[in-house]
């Protein structure tokens, strides 16, 4: 099936509200005030069936994919994000200087806790027999050094400027929230469970709530 074009003066993104990724690009075009300038397609990936359509514009069939108004595809959602900070006035969620350093270091810590979440959650859904456990024991232990390293990090968040860092943090704690609740990351978290709990009460979060629609 055909992809459709979108509404003339409307950038496509290739989105679903199930993925994480997708989530991280729909709060920081909202904090940007370019939500209405993005064309959402339903757009299904993973399993085994490749989206030969998204291929054509994206080969490595992930969403989110973007495309810009004159047909320039762009993808995955860290260089999406970062183009769409260039399209805006306001504050820039990818700052200067040392700052942005700072700011890219918490981008790939959200992401990578992503990562490794996102692949427990395929293991999980293998048949008991088909899955590793060693590998399992392995990802939850990666995801449970990241929390105490945030609890020690939750003070500087707090004070710090608001970035493409805060939002793939929050993403990453929220998707454990969604899919792992058994983790209880606050537990003897006090610092990052106060900080969490701003982050979630942003406008541009409330308004791109996760959803299983499965």
């Amino acid at each position: 099936m055909a992809i459709s074009a979108p509404p003339a003066g409307k950038m496509l993104l290739h989105w679903s509200p199930r993925s994480p990724y997708v989530r991280k690009v729909m709060i920081a075009a909202y904090e940007m005030g370019l939500s209405d300038h993005l064309h959402c397609v339903r757009t299904v990936v993973g399993g085994t069936t490749p989206h030969l359509e998204l291929m054509r514009e994206n080969p490595l069939g992930k969403i989110p994919t973007l495309m810009l108004t004159d047909g320039t595809i762009i993808y995955d959602s860290p260089v999406v994000c970062e183009y769409l900070d260039t399209l805006h006035a306001g504050p820039k969620l990818f700052l200067a200087g040392a700052d942005r350093i700072l700011a890219l270091r918490r981008l790939a810590l959200g992401d990578g806790m992503l990562d490794i979440a996102l692949a427990l959650l395929s293991e999980k859904f293998r048949p008991t027999e088909a899955q590793s456990q060693p590998h399992i024991d392995l990802w939850i232990g990666k995801l449970q050094a990241c929390i105490p390293a945030l609890e020690q990090e939750a003070d500087a968040l707090a004070a710090s400027v608001f970035s493409i860092g805060h939002i793939a943090i929050g993403i990453a704690l929220a998707y454990l929230d969604f899919r792992f609740a058994e983790l209880n990351w606050r537990d003897g978290h006090p610092k990052l469970t106060a900080w969490h709990a701003t982050f979630n009460a942003r406008a541009s979060v409330q308004a791109n709530l996760p959803v299983d629609d499965r």
